[in-house]
């Protein structure tokens, strides 16, 4: 056992301790020296970079220190070097998306402090009310001296007396998820403790508190109906509604949307509000709601991320929520984890002398796996199905069998059903080192690569739910697609044709490289099942429909390796059109058998009718159609 004691700076929960730091063994030549976790390499070390403390994290920004004050309420944010601007008005409560109405005002931001004149909003512009109840629900935007919008955040206020005072606000949800035919999952954060339950046909239930996350699990309803729900807590009430799922086998219609890959892109405005595209998430989550849809399945690269402080990216976490709870306050979404929602551990770059120049920092996934890993976090922010694979401990690969040597697959792997349809949800980017070219120095498995134990679990998955009478399709969603056409050829399943590309476990390859691996993937999908339907993907910042046959070229040239025949037509379709800058159509081997190409903004809408599956795409930000087809 290589076990080291080091003082690290944890950021989950804003706070820091020193505790017993183990280096997983699935890593090479990362050492500890003078207290300092590292790289050793040819005699030189290269320590870790220290995550700092960042300007903006979830902690302060979303949950600031707040005071009252005679004309409103003072908000600090601990941070005296935060200056720019904040927006406020009151939400309006009768709008089915409960949107703030900001006002003409904009408070200034000095010293990471700022006074909200809340008298403002008296006699004409109180539509709320607040002045006889004595109760005020304000939204406010921080913006910072850049104009960039740093994040979109609430606040309840009540007024007696002539005196405002904060009082205990829903920060985060509600947040749907995980229906089923008698009940449903409902998620939601509070500033802080106090009593509170959801109430559902006058029959109260009561959170189970994870952290700073309040769970509460619905049951007893009725199978495919609309209940009102009200989420109480301390003495305020919001209220909503929400449907169960029909029941296993169910062969009426349903919808359901799909959509990736909503990380920020260039615009200004909300299209960056802190990591990621609020603006088209927006309009697709209302649209995914005005089209009726049962559920919302969106697989990875929510955020920017790729970060090193946890904090940091729980913020925006936060945004991404924020920008879909028009849909997830009245339906379910299912999430798959992205490279981007990756938490690193980066190292400082080699001098250019050096065998191996990098040519930016060299990052693997954040340990201990157990609490401060990508996988890790993503499971706190979101509540998901929890059936899949445990980890990549006890592959043949593993390096001991009695440590824990890679991070679990708890939330980021896992399977659920509605009605006569399965969904598969894989991760592609697990214990993900993020340049392919220094894995055989650290270790690490590279981007688009589902390892040993993942792959034996989806085997075994498609054979239950071919077997299970109740379904009738299968869809699986991964975030890369196992054939990249516009923007990541050079990486995905594909790599130029590379198959020497693989992960490396202890300083040793894995036995398959990435097109092998590839290749055993989709003959489970294809070959070992007569329901499979569709690969959903992302990644690609487009719209593309690929259907592949034993006739499309899938192999480099001179590729000696054992090559794979399909039983029918593979059906692959990205749509990683979500809001994240796009990307052009390549020409790759495959490009003849695409279907369909677009680089617009992309929302999938899947009608389910017993044995039939349609589908429509359209641009969620014009509603323009860009095509329809059925699945079968």
């Amino acid at each position: 056992k290589r076990q080291i004691t080091v003082f690290l700076t944890a950021f989950l929960f804003g706070f820091s301790w020193a505790q017993q730091m183990e280096i997983p063994k699935s890593f090479h030549n990362i050492v500890v020296k003078e207290g300092k976790i590292g790289i050793q390499y040819q005699g030189k070390f290269y320590p870790a970079v220290e995550p700092g403390n960042p300007p903006f994290s979830y902690k302060k920004m979303v949950t600031p220190e707040i005071k009252s004050w005679e004309h409103g309420v003072i908000l600090n944010f601990k941070n005296p070097d935060l200056k720019g601007t904040l927006y406020y008005g009151l939400i309006d409560e009768t709008s089915r998306y409960k949107t703030p109405i900001f006002t003409k005002w904009g408070m200034k931001i000095s010293k990471g402090t700022v006074k909200i004149k809340l008298d403002k909003l008296k006699g004409k512009y109180d539509f709320q009310g607040w002045e006889q109840s004595g109760r005020m629900k304000l939204g406010y935007r921080i913006l910072d001296d850049k104009g960039r919008i740093i994040t979109d955040n609430r606040l309840n206020i009540t007024y007696e007396n002539g005196t405002f005072k904060p009082s205990v606000t829903l920060v985060e949800g509600p947040l749907l998820s995980m229906p089923s035919p008698e009940g449903i999952t409902i998620f939601y954060r509070l500033d802080r403790d106090v009593e509170t339950y959801v109430e559902v046909n006058g029959k109260k239930f009561q959170p189970e508190k994870r952290g700073i996350n309040y769970i509460v699990t619905i049951t007893g309803l009725h199978p495919n109906q609309q209940y009102n729900y009200s989420v109480v807590y301390d003495d305020w009430k919001e209220n909503y509604t929400f449907k169960t799922a029909p029941e296993e086998g169910y062969r009426g219609k349903f919808t359901f949307a799909y959509a990736s890959d909503s990380r920020n892109a260039k615009g200004g405005g909300e299209r960056n509000i802190y990591g990621t595209n609020a603006y088209i998430l927006k309009r697709m989550s209302i649209a995914a709601d005005r089209e009726g849809a049962d559920f919302f399945l969106f697989t990875g690269d929510m955020i920017n991320g790729y970060l090193q402080h946890a904090d940091q990216q729980r913020l925006q976490y936060h945004n991404f929520k924020n920008a879909v709870k028009y849909f997830t306050m009245y339906h379910p979404m299912y999430l798959g984890m992205g490279n981007h929602e990756s938490l690193s551990m980066a190292f400082h770059k080699f001098d250019s002398k050096s065998p191996a120049p990098w040519e930016h920092y060299i990052s693997v996934d954040r340990f201990p796996f157990k609490n401060n890993s990508g996988e890790y976090l993503f499971s706190y922010e979101f509540e998901l199905p929890s059936n899949g694979p445990h980890s990549e401990d006890g592959a043949p690969y593993d390096p001991d069998k009695k440590t824990l040597d890679f991070p679990c697959y708890h939330e980021t792997v896992y399977s659920f059903t509605y009605g006569n349809v399965g969904v598969i949800v894989l991760n592609s980017n697990y214990w993900y080192t993020t340049n392919p070219g220094y894995i055989p120095l650290v270790g690490g498995n590279v981007h688009g690569y589902v390892m040993d134990m993942q792959l034996k679990w989806l085997d075994k998955k498609i054979q239950e739910l071919e077997k299970n009478k109740n379904i009738d399709h299968i869809l699986v969603t991964i975030h890369t697609p196992a054939f990249p056409n516009a923007g990541h050829s050079g990486d995905d399943m594909w790599y130029g044709g590379n198959n020497d590309i693989r992960p490396y476990v202890g300083g040793k390859p894995v036995e398959k490289g990435i097109i092998e691996r590839r290749d055993e993937l989709l003959d489970i999908l294809v070959n070992h099942s007569k329901k499979f339907r569709a690969l959903l993907t992302g990644d690609e910042h487009n719209y593309t429909r690929l259907v592949v046959t034993n006739e499309t070229p899938i192999y480099p040239e001179g590729w000696k390796g054992k090559k794979l025949s399909f039983s029918r037509p593979f059906v692959q379709i990205t749509n990683g059109a979500a809001g994240a800058p796009y990307y052009a159509l390549e020409k790759l081997p495959w490009t003849s058998f695409v279907k369909k190409f677009s680089s617009q903004n992309a929302l999938m809408i899947f009608e389910v009718e017993g044995k039939k599956m349609k589908v429509r795409v359209f641009n969620p930000d014009t509603y323009e159609p860009i095509e329809t087809f059925e699945l079968n």
